[in-house]
């Protein structure tokens, strides 16, 4: 793996976190900045790529609406305020990108659903088919009922999450600071930025201070956010968020931390299916089984018989009728449905249980197949 810094302008699929200073400030939203954002978002979409914003700013934008004091707020405050906070955060956005001929979509998240692995599913799922219609999701905790995500820096975490759960190739965490540096630059004229991490050390941890360090406290959600980021295959930058076209701006070479990751997304999530423990087995016939090394999906009329009890989402093993096994998959259907359609057209799937359901009994892109 290179160790040099990856270009921005390569990334086929990045994921953008803004936190609520960048979004808001004393007057309410920024929305000259915010202009700027879109049209950096709208340059990196002209050409192919796709974008996902993970989004602070909705508990500062309700409490302003709602009237309430400066300070911290109660949990039950804090809530409320991001009930109302979302509405506008996401009228905000749809706003900005609108003019560029983007649409916006609205994805609530916490860090359970990106750690369920039903749910972290269905949210990949939906994230692929929003991208896929030419939409940029824009995600936000869901502060409206979580309460462990609302304190600061746990959406460095969730976009981290995030960027995995979409298959994302490069993260940038827009900061107030340009990257990490081996000490605290506000007291120290020595201190130095790394312009590249390839190993997140002992000493590297160490560079980020502790939590009750003010600025650099923030820095230990970085590297938590990293940490996640590399091992999925996701390169992560920190870099200012707080210029005019800051994604410009770092294509352009401004100055930030890039923290490199060893694999591609692809690769990490393989080894990921390939490590758990199986619940079941899918037994398949030749057909399917010539179309899985094709590199298709495993779709229920490929499946001879199930065995096993789980659910959806599960690790299984895929099997060959008469052959051995061919690798391993996230089942698309709890063991009750997936029995229920083996062996009949995907056509059929809403006549037999009852809804339409999905296609695939396990996507290609939940699977990994022995010898790839």
């Amino acid at each position: 793996m290179s160790s040099e810094a990856p270009r921005l302008a390569d990334a086929r699929r990045l994921v953008v976190k803004i936190g609520s200073a960048l979004l808001v400030d004393g007057q309410g939203l920024r929305r000259g900045w915010l202009e700027g954002l879109a049209a950096d978002v709208a340059m990196i979409a002209a050409r192919g790529a796709e974008v996902l914003i993970v989004s602070s700013g909705a508990i500062a934008l309700g409490r302003r609406v709602l009237g309430l004091p400066a300070g911290p707020l109660r949990v039950e405050q804090a809530q409320a305020a991001a009930a109302v906070g979302q509405i506008g955060l996401a009228q905000a956005y749809g706003a900005a990108l609108a003019p560029h001929g983007l649409t916006a979509a609205q994805v609530l998240l916490t860090l359970d659903d990106t750690q369920d692995r039903r749910r972290y599913l269905n949210g990949r799922a939906t994230l692929k088919t929003l991208t896929g219609l030419g939409c940029v999701p824009v995600v936000n905790e869901n502060d409206t009922v979580a309460t462990d995500e609302i304190r600061y820096g746990d959406n460095d975490r969730l976009a981290a999450r995030v960027a995995l759960m979409a298959g994302a190739d490069a993260l940038v965490l827009l900061s107030d600071v340009d990257g990490l540096y081996d000490g605290d630059p506000r007291s120290d004229a020595g201190a130095r930025r790394l312009p590249i991490v390839t190993e997140i050390t002992p000493e590297i941890e160490a560079m980020a201070g502790g939590p009750g360090e003010g600025a650099r406290g923030g820095m230990v959600t970085k590297l938590l956010a990293a940490k996640t980021a590399v091992r999925g295959g996701c390169a992560m930058a920190i870099a200012r968020g707080d210029v005019d076209r800051p994604l410009s701006a770092l294509e352009d070479g401004a100055p930030c931390t890039w923290f490199l990751a060893s694999q591609t997304p692809a690769l990490a999530r393989k080894q990921w299916i390939a490590g758990m423990k199986p619940a079941g087995r899918l037994v398949v016939d030749a057909g399917a089984a010539a179309a899985l090394r094709e590199g298709r999906s495993l779709l229920p009329a490929g499946v001879r018989r199930v065995e096993g009890v789980f659910q959806r989402g599960d690790p299984v093993t895929i099997a060959e009728d008469g052959g051995g096994d061919l690798g391993a998959a996230l089942a698309g259907y709890a063991s009750a449905e997936a029995s229920a359609i083996a062996g009949r057209r995907s056509g059929d799937i809403a006549a037999i249980l009852g809804y339409p359901g999905r296609a695939a009994m396990a996507h290609r892109d939940d699977m990994v197949l022995w010898g790839e």
